[in-house]
């Protein structure tokens, strides 16, 4: 079992961008942290790379869309270390194609992103919540978009007008949605849980375009997950900033 002063963390989609990112920055400010991937080889090959920088980094094989892999890796968290301290729930994808238009994404694409980035995200955390509340003070980070924001979708002067992508759009409003939800169920507890915004990142899933580098967009994600006692809950930020929903 680990030690109680040392604390465990989860990243889901791991393997690289944002998520491999937030590992090694929750694992350079001294947080055991499992890096969670869907292929094993892939979560092995970096936590090896990250464990030579004398980083506190451990593989774990998570496919976040199998209820199998979910169990397995729960119950491999809870023989390890017998609780876990931060979640974040980082994996997601973008299926749709920009070029079309809203009516013209394929029911698909809808099904798959919802898989993913909202059906997923919950099935993790059910499944993680026993170990979470064996945590002092649990904290639960949900790596939603700015594109989840109804009001700045429905301003015409907002920077977002013009990014209609709406499946990924209505997951990502579902996954702040859903956050509210937890949040005032877990309301009386030690346990917080928050939605970030990662900012316009260079990333794989955008192909490279962005705004800011992957370091600066984990940065929403690790200090959400390291808040103290008196950090919010039920709140949807960008480097602290608050977003309108």
């Amino acid at each position: 079992m680990s030690n109680h002063n040392e604390k465990i963390a989860l990243v889901t989609g791991a393997t690289r961008g944002i998520g491999a990112e937030t590992v090694r920055q929750l694992a350079q400010s001294g947080v055991h942290t499992l890096l969670a991937g869907r292929k094993r080889e892939a979560a092995v090959a970096l936590a090896l790379k990250l464990q030579a920088e004398g980083l506190p980094v451990e593989a774990l094989q998570l496919d976040v869309t199998d209820a199998d892999s979910i169990a397995i890796a729960v119950e491999h968290v809870t023989e390890r270390h017998g609780r876990l301290d931060i979640l974040v729930n980082n994996a997601g994808v973008l299926l749709e194609d920009p070029a079309l238009a809203p009516s013209a994404q394929s029911l698909d694409a809808w099904r798959s992103t919802f898989d993913t980035n909202v059906f997923a995200l919950v099935a993790v955390t059910q499944a993680f919540l026993p170990l979470l509340k064996k945590s002092n003070a649990a904290r639960i980070v949900n790596v939603s978009s700015v594109l989840g924001s109804q009001t700045l979708h429905a301003d015409p002067t907002s920077d977002i007008w013009d990014f209609k992508i709406p499946a990924y759009n209505a997951s990502k409003a579902a996954v702040n949605s859903w956050t509210l939800s937890l949040a005032y169920e877990l309301r009386a507890t030690p346990i917080k849980v928050n939605t970030v915004h990662p900012g316009y990142v260079k990333t794989d899933m955008n192909g490279g375009e962005g705004e800011i580098e992957i370091a600066d967009g984990a940065r929403s994600s690790v200090q959400m997950a390291l808040i103290g006692s008196d950090g919010p809950t039920g709140s949807f930020t960008y480097l602290g900033e608050v977003l309108p929903w």
